[in-house]
């Protein structure tokens, strides 16, 4: 599943701490893998001159949370025999694993299960308790990945955002079309073959369930019980143009599509870089909801002091501001509850907060049973297979 956007490019980067001159001791290392553009450069800023006992910190940087997953899931190399001779040793050294690295929420389940990751010890972090509740239970899981209150914590959430449609504001204004306010939006007739939609079961089932019903969830485990749900994913898969993970805004920015869906640390960027022609809202019924979070690889050395400081860092509440004033997304110091407690230099970020009353109508993608996995794979691989099909006929002109 990959997602979002970042502003450090992809590669390695090492930042130069300050040199404590009361000691005398080597100093230590932070590494880092992260999701590219995750973190505002101002903070990285502001956490070097926080920790200035920090000898290095180094920070891979990646372009897809998919790359980060798989890098949990790549073993150290054991080293031949002869390399083990000085004299033969190589002049590299391999590379230590990383202390913390990104990983979405979607992907944490597979991370337990897989014992890639290590649990963390929320007592150990100061400022654990200013997470909203909310945050405390996703990534409490048991050994299956699956939520668990009384399980141990497995991450640590840094950021969070939404679903949401884009739209050409400005084809909209000259057709006398109204702006878009929820999902129903995209059964519109006027929109056939005007739409471009994440590949992702979880995402389309999910958001036609809340246009059937805003009190329906995301988790919607028996899906057989929504008589309707069938009918209206076909009436959707025809409006559609095509279905893409990656380039599904591309269409939206030549006028090919009219409107998209899409997570908000893709879409926007795109409102900021064309805000005569693009604009974007949040569903008032309710949407579906993402967070990034720190994990510790099981592959990881048992010092997690500096590990700790730098998650801490950023649940301050004054970091916290920081990160959704000049981030495109979200701290989730400032969530759920809290969203009627914004401070003043953040309240007018209304496409990064969602209005408190449409949060709670929204979902973070949780597992599900097996059962109801099956059923929302074969009902999309029905759903796709049609469409597929009568979109190849479109295009050979029948």
């Amino acid at each position: 599943m990959k997602r979002r956007d970042f502003l450090l490019g992809t590669g390695t980067v090492t930042v130069l701490g300050l040199i404590s001159a009361c000691s005398s001791q080597q100093q230590a290392s932070l590494r880092i893998r992260l999701l590219k553009d995750s973190i505002p450069a101002q903070l990285l800023n502001k956490f070097r001159q926080e920790f200035q006992q920090i000898g290095e910190l180094d920070l891979t940087v990646e372009a897809q949370l998919l790359k980060l997953f798989e890098s949990l899931q790549i073993k150290p190399k054991s080293p031949d025999w002869w390399s083990r001779l000085p004299l033969l040793a190589p002049r590299e050294k391999v590379r230590p694993s990383s202390d913390l690295v990104t990983l979405g929420d979607y992907w944490l389940a597979a991370a337990i299960e897989q014992k890639l990751i290590q649990p963390l010890d929320p007592d150990r972090l100061k400022n654990w308790q200013k997470l909203p509740l909310q945050y405390q239970r996703l990534v409490r899981r048991n050994q299956q990945g699956n939520i668990d209150l009384k399980g141990e914590v497995w991450g640590a959430p840094y950021r969070w955002g939404t679903t949401m449609i884009a739209y050409r504001k400005d084809i909209f204004q000259d057709r006398g079309f109204a702006p878009p306010q929820d999902w129903d939006v995209l059964w519109k007739p006027e929109l056939r073959d005007r739409i471009s939609l994440l590949d992702q079961p979880r995402e389309v089932i999910g958001l036609t369930l809340k246009k059937i019903d805003r009190q329906n969830s995301y988790n919607t485990q028996q899906l057989d019980k929504i008589p309707q749900l069938k009918s209206e994913l076909k009436a959707l898969d025809r409006q559609v143009k095509f279905y893409s993970n990656n380039t599904y805004l591309q269409p939206l920015i030549l006028g090919d599509t009219w409107v998209a869906v899409g997570w908000s640390t893709d879409i926007l960027p795109l409102v900021q870089r064309y805000p005569n022609i693009i604009a974007a809202v949040i569903p008032q019924s309710g949407t579906s909801l993402w967070a990034d979070l720190w994990v510790h690889p099981t592959k990881a050395s048992n010092n997690f002091d500096l590990a700790r400081d730098w998650i801490d860092f950023g649940w301050q509440p004054e970091i916290a501001v920081l990160f959704s004033r000049f981030g495109k997304a979200a701290s989730p110091i400032f969530a759920g509850e809290k969203l009627n407690e914004l401070p003043k230099s953040i309240r007018d970020k209304q496409l990064i907060f969602p209005t408190a009353e449409v949060y709670q109508k929204s979902d973070f993608l949780l597992p599900l049973s097996p059962t109801a996995q099956q059923q929302y794979l074969n009902l999309w691989q029905e759903i796709r297979f049609q469409g597929l099909g009568l979109r190849d006929r479109k295009a050979g002109g029948s």
